[in-house]
């Protein structure tokens, strides 16, 4: 059976829920992954209510659609972020940022995360997409001169914040999926074989693979399918454009905004990029994913209601089911 289609609501989260689930039904979406802000899902009143869960449960079914992941990048993004300062105060929840203060904040985000395992399993999912926030991204330069032991107390502290609120995760029967992603603890190849290791590998802990992050950065997507098979805990499709290099153009964007000529690569709805989907989704094949396949739309030059159902096209295309037999198995006889 062809793995599910999933729309994810994150950057619809200024439409109601209801509405969105009306769209992504009449493009013929099989489901969502479902945003944690916005009034999409909203952890509190997931465990406060206990009409609310089954209430989106009615909405979803209303549309035809199905829930197999829920996702909360923006809470995540706090747990271990330094600093955390006035972006984060414009992404979180009041109830998370409270007075401000950067280890409080860290603090209630954990709680939050934990929360959301707990919400997920009363949606009946068994997958949260997120961030983890990194207290080592801004070192990234490497100037002024980073000390191995300030990298390694990185890590140290993202398995010390992490490990109780996996916890919470296996104590309910959930997995968390990083999105691996600049900014994160594990933004790259290498730096999500040490993530990995920091946090024991232990299973309550896996990957969201988003080709996107990785093309601008010129790491193989489909390398990194095949190195982190057993990880592979949630797909998300997102394009990259890449931009002729004219001697200006950098890969860090130049502080230019999205959609700017100037920069380098920008975020292009799925098909439009240079992401080798048809090299991706075999690799998909060949460690047996099963999972649903999430479009993310993030196109600064193309509306997203022609993006949405546009790129749901492409990917039913290519997401094909792997043959149930080798194509030479008709040339060998039985006797």
């Amino acid at each position: 059976m062809p793995r599910p289609v999933t729309l994810f609501t994150g950057q619809w989260a200024d439409l109601p829920f209801e509405e969105v689930c009306r769209l992504a039904s009449q493009w013929g979406y099989d489901g969502l992954e479902i945003a944690c802000w916005g009034d999409h899902f909203e952890v509190d009143k997931a465990l406060a209510d206990d009409r609310y869960v089954p209430r989106r449960r009615e909405i979803l079914a209303a549309y035809g659609l199905r829930v197999w992941a829920i996702s909360n990048h923006l809470v995540g993004q706090a747990v271990c972020d330094h600093p955390i300062d006035q972006r984060h105060r414009a992404i979180l929840p009041a109830r998370i940022w409270g007075d401000g203060d950067p280890e409080g904040v860290r603090q209630r985000a954990a709680r939050e995360l934990a929360d959301t395992a707990r919400a997920a399993a009363a949606l009946g999912v068994d997958t949260v997409v997120g961030f983890t926030g990194s207290s080592i991204w801004h070192t990234v330069a490497m100037f002024p001169p980073v000390p191995e032991q300030l990298v390694e107390a990185g890590f140290r502290d993202f398995a010390d914040r992490w490990h109780p609120i996996l916890d919470e995760f296996d104590a309910v029967g959930v997995r968390f999926a990083l999105e691996v992603h600049p900014s994160e603890i594990a933004y790259d190849f290498w730096s999500t074989v040490r993530t990995l290791a920091a946090i024991g590998r232990r299973p309550a802990f896996g990957l969201n693979w988003d080709p996107s992050h990785m093309l601008w950065q010129d790491v193989d997507p489909v390398g990194f399918l095949l190195e982190f098979a057993d990880r592979i805990y949630h797909v998300d499709c997102k394009d990259t454009r890449l931009r002729a290099a004219d001697g200006r153009r950098g890969r860090l964007g130049s502080h230019l905004p999205w959609g700017d000529p100037r920069r380098g690569w920008d975020f292009v709805s799925v098909g439009h990029g240079d992401v080798p989907w048809a090299d991706c989704f075999r690799a998909l094949n060949t460690i047996g994913y099963a999972g649903p396949i999430s479009v993310e739309w993030e196109d600064a030059g193309m509306d997203r209601l022609v993006g949405a159902p546009d790129a749901l096209a492409y990917v039913r295309r290519l997401a094909f089911d792997p043959p149930a037999a080798a194509f030479d198995a008709a040339f060998t006889s039985a006797g």
